[in-house]
């Protein structure tokens, strides 16, 4: 179904994912990696789809680390990839710059590395103050010792009517330790002191899709992410389709309150949906079943019928799911185009989310 329409209820698919589509275009913090490290089950996934030949690409709002680089952190957690098989935020918001500034032209580097990389990559030259006389800010994620002072310098710049832009607007970033400030909340500091708006490149805006379709040649891509606002409203903004898994920012709650724009295709628990199919979310009578659970909207609330148990084949983490994907059709289908606000607390308990 096109993904445009508001949709009512995952979809059940019997093909294995990784056969489905030709490409994954996977986020990485909070899906591969937290805090460096590899998140459970994500090597041995990865590595089974691209055995498969599924082409993975890694798709990334973070603009701080350089396609080597984190090329060469993948690969240290036993994840095999080259350069050109990451797209950052920082190359999508570079192109843009590109198109709009003479070739060669000064750029204010607000950010780490990977942004002048980028840069450089399409042949214009970054410079670290505002009195270098550039002719664009560009602001990406520095880090969490970036000085307090290159948002001042973004600022005189900007004050003098240079344009502003971003590479990407995501408030938070999940770390080893928990869920830190990211570059959009950087970005709300120049705005609080300019009264501008940058232009945007990244996560879930159309230049980062254009960018990564060029770059991977993809003709059936998966969108695969952990947080609705980026990953899976980019897809919806590409019109492809997407995998939710639940090992970053999304919960259940979030997932059932989804707008149109930020429900997935797809709901799984981590990497290993790319290896199975998804099991169907049947519609009948204003209820919503799959595998051993019913979910329907009564007085208010979301309410869970069932033990999972469905077939006698699905337990564990799957009839966990099953209920989930459910739960997810009463509330998309109750909301229509909008959020649902149904009390969903007992459901989700029951399902020990």
């Amino acid at each position: 179904m096109s993904q445009r329409q508001a949709r009512r209820k995952p979809d059940g698919i019997s093909a294995v994912l990784a056969e489905a589509y030709d490409t994954a275009l996977l986020d990485l913090d909070g899906v591969v990696y937290a805090g460096g490290a590899a998140i459970a089950h994500a090597v041995e996934s990865l590595g089974r789809a691209r055995d498969g030949g599924m082409r993975l690409a890694y798709v990334t709002n973070n603009a701080l680390r350089t396609p080597d680089a984190v090329a060469g952190h993948l690969t240290e957690l036993g994840i095999p990839a080259d350069a050109a098989d990451v797209i950052t935020s920082a190359q999508a918001v570079a192109r843009l710059i590109a198109e709009q500034v003479p070739a060669g032209a000064r750029v204010l580097v607000i950010g780490g590395e990977g942004l002048r990389v980028a840069l450089r990559e399409r042949g214009l030259e970054p410079v670290e103050s505002a009195d270098d006389e550039p002719v664009a800010v560009v602001q990406g994620y520095g880090g969490p010792e970036l000085p307090w002072g290159r948002f001042a310098e973004a600022s005189y710049a900007i004050a003098r009517g240079v344009p502003w832009f971003a590479s990407n607007t995501d408030l938070t970033i999940p770390s080893g330790r928990g869920i830190a400030p990211g570059n959009g909340a950087a970005v709300e500091v120049v705005r609080i002191a300019t009264g501008a708006e940058p232009r945007v490149a990244g996560k879930p805006l159309p230049p980062m899709h254009r960018e990564t379709i060029l770059r991977t040649g993809a003709e059936r891509p998966l969108v695969v992410g952990d947080r609705l606002d980026t990953d899976i409203e980019g897809a919806f903004n590409g019109d492809v389709d997407s995998l939710l898994v639940l090992t970053g920012v999304t919960d259940g709650a979030r997932l059932l309150a989804a707008r149109p724009e930020h429900r997935p295709t797809y709901v799984d628990a981590d990497l290993r949906g790319l290896l199975t199919g998804q099991p169907e979310v049947v519609e009948a009578a204003g209820e919503f079943r799959c595998g051993g659970w019913t979910a329907a909207a009564r007085d208010g609330a979301l309410v869970l019928d069932g033990d999972g148990d469905g077939d006698g084949e699905r337990d564990g983490d799957g009839a966990v799911l099953d209920g989930l994907r459910a739960l997810c059709g009463a509330a998309w289908a109750h909301a229509g185009d909008g959020a649902c606000d149904l009390a969903a607390e007992k459901a989700l308990a029951r399902l020990g989310l």
